[in-house]
């Protein structure tokens, strides 16, 4: 039983680097062969400012800020600090705290 468990959990883990690995080296041949190895999504800027009530409880006031275009990577895994725009597409707020 133990073994079966160590033997299909090695086997998660090769086939999680493998793709990892496959993702890294089709994004190194996209930028080599320059095809839209980047992307750019705009993101909305959410301003979170925590203010203290006089009763001890905590409140947040939200303010809008400017829309930021953020470069992003197309790939399916995070690569060179940047993000995947499949996912940065998802998730257009960004959420700042003060």
């Amino acid at each position: 039983m133990k073994v079966t468990f160590k033997r299909a959990l090695l086997a998660v883990l090769v086939l999680l680097f493998l793709v990892y690995g496959v993702d890294y080296l089709q994004l190194r041949y996209r930028i080599w062969r320059n095809k839209r190895p980047y992307g750019t999504v705009t993101v909305q800027l959410l301003y979170a400012i925590s203010k203290k009530a006089p009763e001890g409880s905590d409140r947040t006031e939200y303010a809008s800020g400017n829309a930021q275009d953020e470069t992003c990577v197309n790939s399916l895994f995070p690569h060179f600090g940047y993000t995947p725009c499949w996912y940065l597409g998802r998730h257009t707020e960004r959420r700042v705290n003060i």
